[in-house]
């Protein structure tokens, strides 16, 4: 089976998460419009033309959040098999508190045992849409609260760590390293840490706009990770907009 996804999901769960943001772009595009067929010129045209961006930019996020969630095969995952440790006795997917590939990874590659943390904590994980999605969809079956702090896990334990669109929740940055250090701690000496995000870049600039400013440049999570001990073994460009970093232990051979 290679999604249990529904059509259109991820799109339609970006504008519920984030419907604030649609409903106030959609009043200022009403209001100024309003204000543009009483208006003279040359206010008229740019009253207009400030509706045209509006509407243009809103459209544009819409398109390519539907492309990377819904089309570009992300949650097929096929981009990972190369990755994926086929003998992995322990793995664990670690989210922010919404939770849309823990079914999907091990109805993909049923491993043997498949941990899932949840490290949501409204005092510190503060982002609108994580509660908003918190209020719609319910938590995971046997997922466990953790704190970034600490993963109930031994040292060298895990095969594979999956990190999917959560790090970047962790606002504070000595808590995120704090929290790859743990991640870190928990890996085997062969054992690898998939972090996928969305990164501070050109293409997140066009796609999101000032949006961009949620998540973090490329150079940021190099500093990360190396503070935590970390190297990068590979990284794979899912879209334009997305990319996926493949962690090991410092030291350790790819």
């Amino acid at each position: 089976m290679e999604t249990i996804r529904k059509p259109l999901q991820g799109i339609g769960n970006i504008i519920r998460f984030n419907w604030p943001f649609y409903l106030l772009s959609l009043l200022i595009f009403l209001i100024l419009m309003l204000f543009a067929f009483t208006a003279v010129n040359p206010i008229r045209f740019w009253l207009f033309f400030t509706c045209t961006c509006i509407s243009g930019v809103t459209l544009l996020s819409i398109i390519i959040s539907a492309y990377i969630y819904d089309f570009s095969g992300l949650y097929r995952m096929r981009w990972l098999t190369d990755m994926i440790d086929k003998e992995a006795a322990t793995a664990v997917n670690v989210h922010a508190g919404f939770d849309e590939t823990s079914e999907i990874l091990q109805k993909k590659y049923h491993f043997r045992n498949l941990l899932v943390f949840d490290f949501y904590n409204s005092r510190n994980h503060t982002e609108p849409s994580i509660k908003l999605a918190r209020k719609l969809y319910k938590p995971v079956t046997g997922a466990v609260k953790i704190a970034t702090d600490h993963l109930p896990l031994a040292n060298d334990t895990a095969d594979m760590v999956f990190v999917m669109f959560a790090a970047h929740e962790i606002r504070n940055v000595e808590e995120r390293i704090i929290f790859f250090k743990e991640l870190q701690r928990i890996i085997s000496s062969k054992g690898k840490i998939v972090v996928t995000e969305h990164l501070r870049d050109i293409p997140n600039f066009i796609a999101y706009t000032v949006g961009f400013f949620h998540f973090y440049s490329r150079n940021n999570w190099l500093k990360t990770f190396a503070a935590a001990n970390l190297s990068v073994a590979a990284t794979i460009k899912i879209t334009p907009f997305i990319k996926t970093f493949i962690l090991q232990k410092h030291g350790t051979a790819s």
